[in-house]
């Protein structure tokens, strides 16, 4: 199936706050909202009439609310859930300290013959599926041979591998005997993997020997027997062949075939462990420093990932859940999770845009997903493309689409609802790996309003803060949480007396999760992300997040992408460059710069335009696609290069060598002075 291209000026304009969707009385009736909601009303004699209402009691009255996520879901456990909260703080929060459960349990109680366990799409073969029976076969054999191994609970297992069967095999195999996992995926370089897996002392790598992406072949052999050096208490490498697998011999040390470590058929069996026991490690970006390695609960993880996806995102039993995201960000643990709500998950290996921009949405349409996530990125390269992937498929089965890493621009929310499918809910959402799931996102009986996430997640007490620490309504302000939550971290690895953690999130606001970004929410509960405030433009006294700049500058249709940095410096005057990647084709004339300016001045803010604008090939982005602003800031103030931008942990390495060359060819720091 091929779909028909038209130009991306031709989706018409939208504002912002305007109302795009609004679910009909039958979808809210039939979803996991509504019918918590008539639980709640039958069960705990609560009624709330609107979502705010519900979102209010649930912040308010925390053990309440928790314990109801506990007994609607019907949590499988030991002991007393009685006691919510042994220990209210944060950080430190003691969550159901009386209880033992098992997130693989959890996830396999929802067994079915009816529908796939899995469905796996790659580039160089026909999707194919694993079945329940098949994956609780898999899991089984294979969490019997890392006992026969010596792995026992608590013990760290971490994973090389890309988005394939094997790696959710593998981790469902570790939480069902207790032992901690964690992941990289097979992109990342040596320093990146060591700096990660060193600090939490790993005794079985899984590893890949090579992976494909965009159509060609990237060997990984070299990069696994170098960073094993690093890591001396791997005992056994458990090895999943690659498409260089065959015929080719791998100096690695004490190897398991994959083949040979699923070999003895064994019973699934389930290591009920405490609700504050380590289900994963994940990690923060690692653009500088060490990475944070932020330990998840079993506990926190099943609850929070129930509640999300079963309330907040609507997904139901024979849902295929799909979304976009290497092994090494945080959306893929979200996408297993869906696996507790009983849905099939949809794993794509690869580049999803290969062999053609078509071939992902054909997939989605062929394979009847029904919730699709991706990057902002990609919404807005699909829309730039001049793609109408709705107008030759019917996507009978797509409910909705999450967008997540980036605000998303009006102008790609109206493609979507012109260009995909009139009657999808789109769902903006914000969280983080901090969490494992989202601050702000959405709720299936909400309206979709154009530029706005829809509305705070239940249970998550976010609010707008201002420097005096006063909550704000209508302007923006910090991001903060001002009770805690069961999916913040139990702590960071190694981190003592939780100094790193109180230093990441505890200093702006005492005893307050401050979590670095600025954020607006209206009077109905929705809000919008304006970027980081680590890297808001102060300008002239004025604060602006680099996302509003974006919006505008990448609103025009010569602009491909952009980065912008406020180079003020030690109380010097700011001066701050504008870096553009053009449209094939483009060049930056005098024109298209006072184009820019102009709608920067008109649509944004006047104090806001740039000093000067320059044109790069390509933005310095990280693994997990985010823009590098404050690396680049960094940098362009005279910081080295490899203390601020590990190339190891960037999509695209070469991209900083702009950077490096404008900061001496330029002079940054004399033009800033220049500007007194």
């Amino acid at each position: 199936m091929t779909g028909h291209s038209i130009a991306p000026q031709a989706t018409a304009a939208i504002v912002q706050g305007q109302e795009l969707w609004r679910p009909s009385p039958e979808k809210v009736a039939q979803s996991g909202m509504a019918h918590y909601l008539n639980w709640l009303q039958q069960h705990r004699h609560l009624e709330f009439a609107e979502y705010q209402d519900l979102w209010r009691w649930s912040t308010t009255h925390i053990d309440d609310f928790w314990r109801s996520v506990w007994d609607y879901f019907g949590i499988l456990a030991d002991g007393d859930p009685s006691v919510v909260l042994g220990r209210r703080q944060m950080p430190g929060a003691q969550w159901f300290p009386h209880t033992r459960l098992s997130y693989a349990e959890h996830i396999f109680r929802n067994a079915s013959d009816t529908y796939p366990a899995l469905i796996a799409r790659s580039e160089a073969a026909v999707p194919t599926e694993v079945s329940w029976a098949e994956l609780s076969a898999a899991v089984g054999a294979l969490a019997h041979t890392l006992r026969s191994l010596g792995v026992k609970s608590g013990d760290r297992i971490v994973a090389y591998l890309p988005n394939i069967p094997e790696t959710v095999i593998a981790f469902l195999a570790c939480a069902s005997i207790g032992a901690t996992w964690s992941s990289c995926s097979p992109e990342m370089g040596v320093s990146v993997v060591v700096d990660r897996f060193k600090q939490i002392r790993p005794t079985l790598l899984f590893a890949v020997d090579s992976y494909t992406y965009g159509g060609k072949l990237f060997d990984r052999r070299e990069i696994v027997e170098e960073f094993l050096h690093a890591l001396p208490e791997v005992r056994k490498v458990i090895h999943v062949p690659g498409p260089l697998a065959q015929g080719n011999s791998l100096a690695w040390y004490n190897i398991l075939p994959w083949q040979d470590a699923l070999a003895t058929p064994a019973k699934l069996q389930f290591e009920r462990v405490p609700f504050d026991h380590p289900l994963w490690i994940v990690y923060s970006s690692g653009t500088t420093g060490l990475p944070k390695a932020m330990v998840h609960s079993h506990g926190g993880i099943v609850l929070t990932h129930l509640k999300t996806n079963r309330l907040q995102h609507d997904v139901r039993p024979s849902d295929r859940f799909m979304f976009l995201g290497s092994t090494g960000w945080i959306v893929w643990n979200l996408m297993v999770g869906s696996l507790l709500a009983g849905a099939t998950v949809v794993l794509s290996d690869g580049n999803p845009s290969y062999p053609d921009n078509e071939s992902l949405w054909d997939f989605i349409d062929t394979y009847r997903v029904t919730h699709f996530g991706c990057g902002a990125a990609l919404l807005v390269k699909s829309m730039k493309d001049g793609m109408a992937p709705g107008q030759t498929r019917a996507f009978a089965t797509l409910r909705a689409i999450n967008s997540t890493g980036s605000p998303l621009p009006l102008e790609a929310y109206a493609w979507v609802y012109q260009r995909v499918k009139p009657d999808v809910w789109l769902a903006s959402v914000s969280g983080g790996t901090d969490i494992a799931s989202g601050f702000v996102a959405c709720a299936p009986n909400l309206p979709v309003h154009a530029g706005e996430i829809q509305c705070r997640e239940l249970g998550v007490a976010a609010y707008a803060f201002d420097e005096s620490g006063q909550s704000v309504l209508n302007e923006v302000g910090e991001l903060v949480i001002t009770q805690p939550m069961p999916s913040m971290p139990v702590y960071f690895w190694g981190d003592t007396d939780d100094k790193r953690y109180r230093e990441s999130y505890f200093e702006a606001f005492d005893g307050i999760w401050c979590h670095g970004d600025w954020i607006r929410f209206t009077e109905r509960g929705s809000s919008v992300i304006y970027g980081r405030s680590d890297t808001t433009i102060n300008r002239f006294g004025i604060r602006m997040g680099t996302a509003e700049i974006y919006r505008v500058v990448e609103e025009l249709s010569e602009i491909k992408d952009s980065l912008i940095v406020d180079l003020e410096y030690l109380g010097r005057p700011s001066y701050m460059p504008l870096f553009v990647c053009l449209e094939p084709g483009k060049t930056l004339t005098a024109e298209l710069v006072s184009s820019i300016k102009n709608a920067i001045k008109t649509k944004a803010s006047a104090r806001h335009v740039p000093d000067e604008v320059f044109q790069i090939d390509e933005v310095p982005r990280t693994l997990t696609g985010k823009k590098m602003e404050l690396p680049v800031r960094k940098l362009l103030l005279g910081a080295a290069s490899e203390k601020v931008a590990s190339p190891d942990a960037m999509a695209n390495p070469a991209s900083i060598r702009f950077f490096l060359s404008f900061r001496d060819r330029f002079n940054v720091i004399q033009r800033a002075e220049g500007n007194k």
